[in-house]
């Protein structure tokens, strides 16, 4: 049981981290000297001095995709999400690794560390422009960022591509193992999805990216995998632990494991489905309980996934189908899956679809669902996920470059990370990537996306960059 005094302490913590973040967005927008600013510095100073003077010094670090004060990992509530995956990310963009405060900071020293953050955010070596300015101080100190090697980051890529891989290979053994009639164990799929939960615990933007690379050969085993990671992905912004991270990412997984009755000539006919066929389709839902409940295993996850297989078309309002005479609301998860399922489904070539619809349009049709058939309050936090220009969107900028979206920013929806790949020459390049939200000494953006394009029209392929 946590105590009392646990509690006041992690709550301290995760104060502390939201309302740094507070300031520096503030001074991105105000004159250090605003009455919002020096506001915002007098708060956080009331909580970090009593720490400090407590335990003579406190270390605010970044390890991963969580910051831990002291060695102890801070967990944060929704109500701090934008906040903390704002601090997260510009952390990264400055490589900053930790932030040491020592003896009692005054706003002084508050305001030369946003100095010195603010023009980190224009300089090509952003550490070491920070480090330099920092020296005026020496009550807060810096260390750098504990980075990958550049190796290493190649192999991570390896690595994710090899789990998403497996993924695929294992959903497609899966559906054609139960047609046969063949018994399945759902251990392997655990083990799977397992791996993806600590993949995207770890790199989420890497995970994500690979959703964004469709194969129109394999739609429905790709389909299934990326709705497990967007749902997944969408539960660890969620504040969802790891286990139940598992157990979701697991049902996604197994939501459509009912078109394995659909006669694949029909799965895979060129034109719009007739009224028949529709019927037909529609029975996927109910098909899919049966096979779920037919696999070995089966325990509590088997349980809500049967549940995910035959409400994730039965839409927020009960307009879906299948059609059931009395129900009080969808489950948790159903409502997840369904979001990441119609995602993936408008973003995907199809058969019948061969040109797939671009991510910003399949966000905007999702709005005009939010509330009938889609969770308005879940969606909000899945387009804050994807971003207003999704991983893999082909944008055109205002400085003449074409370039596809790498990882989206969490506060600045409109102002993602963006790989350039071709010059305002119009000669095909590999880099750099570029953070959208970099402004020049009187404060304009460098650079702004003017429209999206279709990355068809132009023969990209987005798995030559991504991957």
């Amino acid at each position: 049981m946590v105590s009392n005094e646990d509690k006041s302490d992690r709550k301290s913590a995760q104060d502390i981290i939201n309302q740094l973040s507070v300031i520096l967005r503030t001074a991105q927008i105000h004159d250090p000297n605003n009455i919002a600013v020096t506001t915002a510095i007098d708060r956080f100073l009331l909580l970090i001095n009593p720490m400090i003077e407590a335990e003579r010094s406190t270390t605010l670090e970044l390890v991963g995709e969580f910051f831990y004060i002291d060695g102890s990992r801070i967990r944060y509530s929704l109500e701090y999400l934008l906040n903390f995956d704002f601090l997260v990310r510009e952390f990264k963009n400055r490589e900053i690794g930790s932030v040491i405060f020592k003896d009692k900071i005054t706003p002084d020293d508050i305001k030369v560390f946003l100095k010195a953050f603010i023009l980190a955010g224009f300089s090509d070596s952003p550490y070491e422009k920070i480090s330099e300015v920092m020296e005026e101080s020496n009550r807060i100190v810096i260390d750098r960022l504990k980075k990958v090697k550049e190796g290493d980051e190649v192999d991570v890529r390896k690595i994710i591509k090899k789990t998403y891989y497996n993924a695929v290979s294992y959903s497609k053994g899966v559906m054609t193992k139960i047609k046969s009639g063949e018994k399945v164990s759902i251990k392997k799929a655990k083990r799977i999805v397992e791996t993806m939960v600590d993949q995207i615990l770890e790199e989420e933007q890497l995970l994500l990216s690979m959703t964004a690379i469709k194969d129109y050969d394999e739609y429905t085993y790709h389909h299934s995998v990326n709705v497990s990671i967007l749902s997944v992905a969408l539960g660890q912004r969620l504040g969802l632990s790891k286990k139940v991270l598992t157990e979701l990412g697991l049902a996604a997984l197994f939501h459509d494991i009912g078109k394995i009755e659909v006669p694949y000539e029909l799965l895979n006919k060129p034109t719009n489905f007739n009224d028949d066929e529709w019927k037909l389709i529609r029975k996927h839902p109910v098909w899919g309980v049966r096979a779920i409940l037919k696999l070995r295993g089966f325990d509590n996850s088997t349980m809500r996934s049967s549940i995910v297989a035959f409400e994730h078309h039965m839409n927020y309002d009960f307009t879906g189908y299948p059609r059931v005479r009395k129900h009080s609301e969808l489950d948790f998860f159903s409502r997840i899956v369904s979001i990441a399922d119609q995602y993936d489904a408008m973003t995907s070539a199809r058969v019948y679809s061969r040109i797939p619809m671009s991510p910003d349009k399949a966000l905007s049709l999702m709005m005009e669902r939010s509330g009938t058939q889609l969770d308005p309050l879940l969606l909000k936090f899945f387009i804050n996920m994807v971003g207003v220009f999704p991983i893999g969107s082909l944008v055109m900028l205002d400085t003449k470059e074409l370039g596809l979206v790498y990882e989206s920013d969490v506060v600045f929806m409109d102002r993602p990370r963006v790989l350039i790949i071709i010059d305002r020459n119009g000669n095909r390049v590999k880099g750099p990537v570029v953070t959208l939200t970099e402004k020049d000494e009187k404060g304009n953006y460098l650079r702004s996306i003017l429209k999206i394009l279709d990355p068809n029209k132009y023969k990209i392929n987005l798995a030559e960059y991504l991957l």
